[in-house]
């Protein structure tokens, strides 16, 4: 007898043992979603990194005088080269 498994046949049997994998997916924690519930300041830093956030945020006056340091730092520089 020839019995062929093919998608459908996968498809049947995910559906039939689905009850086994319902524990496994508890037992994996995936890491704190709020973001007062993180403690550490590493653990802050890669959620912010993961959100495409800056951590730990920045004020205006901040940005500005790291803006300005690197412009006079990138002049210096092309100075120095000539």
């Amino acid at each position: 007898m020839d019995i062929t498994r093919n998608r459908d046949w996968r498809i049947a049997q995910k559906r039939r043992n689905k009850s086994r994998d319902a524990h496994t997916a508890l037992l994996r924690f995936r890491g704190e979603k709020n973001w007062k519930k993180l403690y550490t300041r590493s653990d802050k830093v890669l959620r912010a990194a993961q959100l495409g956030m800056e951590y730990p945020r920045l004020t205006n006056p901040q940005l500005a005088k790291r803006g300005l340091e690197e412009y006079l730092f990138d002049e210096c520089a092309f100075h120095m080269q000539s």
